[in-house]
């Protein structure tokens, strides 16, 4: 990815532990301006300080509506624009639960982080995304939300994300125009303390993030990969 203004400047939520940190470094190591978030200052001023880079906690919490604009508002006076949102915070993976005896309180929780964040975040940041020119929004999503492939599980979870692929869809038609690219990427089943043991190293489901993160001004919009490559919808 390339800009007229110097490095892209990259804002990652929920980038303090797991594939948001992963992320936040690997965009560092690539000469990017980072901005890692996490919801308590001292968590994004602790995970900052172990990135090699040019990387800033900013404190946000995608649930708290006055606290993302303030992020914005305070993106905006130190940086004067915002290259990529990488929109990775995400809570809930209800495996203990099947649609038909869910919790709704439970699925309610979870779209507030994983749909409505995410929504908040993009409409706060968009007039920044806009003014760099070259805007990326990645909604780090999952293969739990294909409807081609979906089953009962998770429905918390899934449901979310579904609806977060749908926004993309959305986001993606609406802003082609502005030549900000809006993809989804499904990072794959990663052992982080979301995913659980067992599944592939952070660094390799942070890759097709990052790489979203950088596409050129030809990339795709609008659609639905991991690792670099498309998923059924």
């Amino acid at each position: 990815m390339e800009t007229t203004a110097g490095p892209p400047v990259c804002l990652v939520t929920g980038g303090n532990r797991g594939i948001g940190r992963e992320v936040c470094r690997r965009l560092a190591a690539r000469g990017a301006t980072v901005l890692l978030t996490a919801r308590s200052p001292e968590a994004a001023e602790t995970a900052a300080q172990g990135i090699t880079g040019d990387v800033h906690p900013v404190t946000l919490d995608v649930t708290n509506a006055p606290g993302v604009v303030r992020a914005a508002e305070e993106v905006r006076s130190r940086f004067g624009r915002l290259d990529v949102l990488v929109n990775n915070a995400a809570i809930t993976y209800d495996t203990w639960q099947r649609a038909s005896t869910a919790d709704l309180d439970v699925v309610r929780e979870a779209a507030e982080t994983n749909l409505y964040g995410p929504w908040r975040t993009v409409q706060a940041f968009l007039p920044l995304l806009r003014a760099g020119g070259h805007g990326r929004i990645v909604n780090v999503s999952s293969e739990a939300a294909s409807l081609t492939n979906m089953g009962g599980g998770t429905p918390a979870y899934a449901a979310s994300k579904t609806a977060l692929n749908a926004l993309t869809r959305m986001l993606a038609a609406e802003l082609r125009p502005d030549a900000i690219l809006v993809n989804a990427i499904c990072p794959g089943w990663v052992a982080t303390d979301l995913g659980g043991p067992g599944g592939r190293p952070v660094p390799d489901g942070a890759a097709g993030i990052v790489w979203a993160a950088l596409l050129p001004d030809s990339g795709p919009t609008g659609g639905f990969f991991r690792d670099g490559r498309p998923l059924p919808w």
